[in-house]
């Protein structure tokens, strides 16, 4: 038998959720077949997939050991680098600029040096997060960044927080703003545009329409100019939708792709120039609750900000205090 005591992370969630992730080489039939045949009880009594686990609950496990049994694995995140850039940090939340050039999540093509490793380990060695004291809760990131893009994201490192802040994203109670240079002048020092986007899956790209059309979604993005030089425009985006990529496809549209942008840019003049990452960075974040934020109220009007932008300063020098 194996037991589990339901922590404050672990609660809200329901039973075959909570159990997905507590016991990873349990078979999901298994699981559900075992659910029904009261093998798995909660406080003593039968239990459905359904229940909703509150903290103080136990959960007795009346299966075989060697589902407990997983093998021995070092945890990615001891090798993830330790560089990380905090902006702003409480005892529910980290706010963190990530560089250009680093993934946040693993891919094909890296597994460890990750944003969200490298927070993990910040956080255990920290003893924020240890692993082996909790069942199923992991610190998680709130938003993502494209691994070209720099600036803020937002991670939550309790359960609790990253419920409100996952929620509070949906209901677009927290404000992104970003800065981008392009190529070209903008028609005008500052405009609100309408468009529609389609997704290529199998691209990982999308393309940019003025009307709509089956499976587009409309896009929304307002820009300033903020400075103008060498053929180059410095701009503040403030993204009223948010579309995976949309301020790149949307400025490629227009005919002033991000300097940088291997994707929807001018490549081989902008590498030939030194700009290997797209200038674009997720600079500011506002939490502009709008209701009761819970338990992170407290963050209710709050604005954090990127000190300094490489890109910004290595191009329009001095812009870095005007946004």
């Amino acid at each position: 038998m194996k037991t589990f005591l339901i922590s404050a992370n672990d609660a809200g969630q329901r039973l075959d959720k909570f159990l997905t992730k507590a016991v990873p080489l349990l078979p999901q039939p298994l699981l559900y077949k075992y659910i029904r045949l009261k093998r798995i009880k909660c406080n003593k009594k039968r239990c459905e997939i359904s229940t909703r686990l509150q903290e103080g609950d136990l959960l007795e496990l009346y299966i075989n050991d060697e589902f407990f049994t997983p093998p021995v694995a070092e945890k990615a995140f001891f090798r993830a680098g330790s560089q990380l850039e905090v902006l702003y940090e409480d005892e529910n939340v980290l706010l963190v600029n990530k560089p250009a050039g680093l993934i946040v999540h693993e891919d094909d093509k890296e597994a460890f040096d990750t944003l969200i490793n490298r927070i993990l380990k910040y956080l255990y060695e920290k003893k924020e997060y240890d692993p082996q004291q909790e069942n199923s809760f992991v610190p998680a990131l709130c938003n993502r960044i494209d691994r070209n893009t720099s600036g803020i994201v937002l991670a939550a490192k309790n359960a609790e927080a990253l419920r409100t802040l996952n929620q509070k994203i949906k209901d677009r109670e927290i404000e992104k703003r970003y800065l981008c240079v392009v190529h070209g002048k903008m028609p005008r020092q500052q405009e609100t545009l309408t468009a529609y986007l389609k997704k290529d899956a199998d691209k990982n790209q999308v393309r940019v329409y003025d009307q709509p059309l089956p499976g587009g979604r409309t896009i929304r993005t307002a820009y300033q100019v903020l400075a103008e030089k060498d053929g180059l425009s410095l701009l503040k985006i403030d993204l009223l939708t948010g579309r995976t990529h949309q301020i790149r496809a949307h400025m490629a549209y227009l005919g002033h792709p991000l300097l940088g942008d291997s994707k929807y840019g001018k490549n081989r003049e902008d590498r030939q120039m030194g700009y290997r990452f797209q200038a674009l960075c997720a600079y500011q974040m506002t939490f502009s609750f709008a209701e009761d934020g819970g338990p992170l109220a407290y963050l209710k009007g709050r604005t954090v900000t990127v000190p300094q932008v490489d890109f910004v300063e290595a191009l329009f020098p001095g812009q870095s205090g005007k946004r």
